[in-house]
């Protein structure tokens, strides 16, 4: 397994919308094995292909205290969501040290592909449905802070691009 680089927003390549996943094989597992390596080393409860610059439609999740509960979600689909809606505070390795609220769906169910190519549907709320939607908005290529107003997009594209400069 090998750690992979964790795209950095405002980075273009962030934007890119991901392509579905033709077959789930050896390249894929091996991409989801680096990707949860990645996401447990940064540390980080979610991580989209997209933010690792690999441009297919897949996420690994672990919203568990003891990080040993890997969810693999393969060419995701939200096939229903809730009308009620929650504001949550989101944070994103792809944008460190940024937190702020999103207001997203309270309950969704999701259908996927898990890492040896089987279906599966899943519905959740919480944290796990937070991070579902979060990382599924990477995969269309859209990043957490452009629910925002542009004036805070601004703001957090300007301490991003100093804290870049200072290392």
């Amino acid at each position: 397994m090998a750690l992979l680089n964790i795209l950095h927003y405002p980075d273009k390549r962030l934007h890119k919308v991901a392509k579905p996943v033709e077959r789930v094989d050896e390249r894929i597992r091996k991409l989801v094995a680096d990707m949860a390596e990645t996401m447990y080393a940064a540390p980080g409860v979610g991580l989209a292909a997209t933010q690792v610059d690999v441009h297919e439609r897949v996420v690994v999740i672990d919203v568990s205290d003891t990080r040993d509960a890997l969810r693999v979600f393969i060419n995701p689909e939200i096939v229903w969501s809730s009308d009620e809606r929650k504001v949550n505070e989101e944070g994103c390795l792809s944008v460190p040290g940024i937190y702020d609220s999103v207001e997203r769906a309270e309950r969704i169910r999701v259908r996927a592909l898990n890492e040896n190519g089987e279906p599966f549907e899943l519905e959740c709320e919480g944290l796990l449905a937070i991070c579902i939607q979060h990382e599924m908005d990477h995969l269309l290529g859209k990043v957490f802070v452009e629910y925002l107003s542009p004036l805070k997009q601004m703001r957090i594209k300007t301490k991003l691009k100093k804290l870049e400069h200072a290392m």
